[in-house]
């Protein structure tokens, strides 16, 4: 169907919509079905909360994680349904587990169990050590790495396009990092609306508290290959629990694990889950592939078409 690779990418927290999946789960009976157990699994009605809820009200940690995630699995059910599926999966942040989902390595119900309890113990961890999370735009992933050795405080936690790194950690360190960036050349820096200092050692209390949840899970050896964003690199099913872990206070290193899987073969890169964030990025990191969200019954309703001219 095309001569290059295709992967698929899963987003994280900061994609939310109106009203996502609400066209794909009415139109089919295999995302509806994800729905129904994610909601079983979470404790959650998924559908009121996607459906109905203001993003105001939604953007809670605990709430957007297990949404996030149950409308990229509605959306990857509606491909599968469609025999289309990924030579490689990667995901950003949260996005890792539904890319392990995808792989065959957790099934629906339990990554969305274990996604709720990542995101009640992440909102936990910031209401005990609060922080904060700025955006540093138009500054070399160097530079930024730089201010962050000086500054006490705060460190690289989304590393998402060149040119684009997040920064997370104290309040003040986080907004002296800002200014000097900005002294430095930045384009621009930007406050994230988040709850708390995500990505960054502020929140290691999470990572004890998800430690449990994760162990109980025993993960299944992909049946695509599982690109990680902690560490860059295809891992295998053994790894996956100890990097689940990990990346609770490790960067997403988005670009390495793109830049990667283009070096892998990956020429098409299929962004499943609501919004168009890392479709992108990805074509920042490189211009020469292809990317498409896939966010819509309408955009799944072009895929075939799309892969077919890729």
């Amino acid at each position: 169907m095309n001569n290059g690779k295709i992967a698929f990418c899963f987003p994280g927290q900061g994609s939310l919509e109106t009203g996502m999946g609400r066209d794909i789960v009415e139109a089919m009976p295999e995302a509806r079905e994800v729905f129904e157990v994610g909601s079983e699994a979470s404790g959650l009605d998924l559908t009121k909360l996607c459906f109905e809820t203001p993003l105001e009200e939604m953007v809670e940690t605990e709430l957007q994680q297990p949404a996030l995630v149950a409308t990229s699995l509605a959306f990857l059910a509606a491909l599968r349904k469609r025999g289309i599926a990924p030579d490689f999966v990667v995901g950003h942040s949260v996005g890792e587990f539904a890319a392990l989902a995808a792989a065959g390595a957790m099934n629906v119900r339990e990554t969305i169990a274990l996604v709720r309890e990542r995101g009640l113990a992440m909102a936990e961890a910031a209401r005990e050590r609060p922080g904060s999370m700025a955006a540093i735009l138009g500054l070399e992933d160097e530079v930024v790495e730089g201010l962050c050795r000086k500054i006490l405080g705060v460190w690289p936690a989304n590393y998402n396009c060149p040119g684009q790194i997040v920064v997370s950690g104290e309040n003040d360190a986080v907004d002296e990092c800002r200014r000097q960036a900005e002294q430095a050349g930045a384009r621009r820096t930007v406050k994230l609306h988040v709850s708390g200092a995500f990505h960054s050692p502020l929140v290691a209390r999470a990572a004890d508290r998800l430690r449990p949840a994760v162990e109980k899970i025993r993960f299944s050896e992909p049946t695509s290959p599982f690109m990680s964003t902690v560490t860059a690199r295809v891992e295998s099913a053994h790894r996956m629990g100890p990097l689940l872990v990990d990346q609770l206070t490790a960067p997403v290193r988005f670009t390495q694990a793109a830049t990667e899987l283009v070096r892998e073969g990956a020429r098409t890169f299929v962004e499943v889950g609501p919004g168009n964030v890392l479709s992108g990025l990805v074509k920042r990191i490189d211009r020469s592939v292809k990317a498409i969200p896939i966010n819509s019954l309408a955009a799944l309703d072009k895929i075939e078409e799309f892969l077919s001219a890729a």
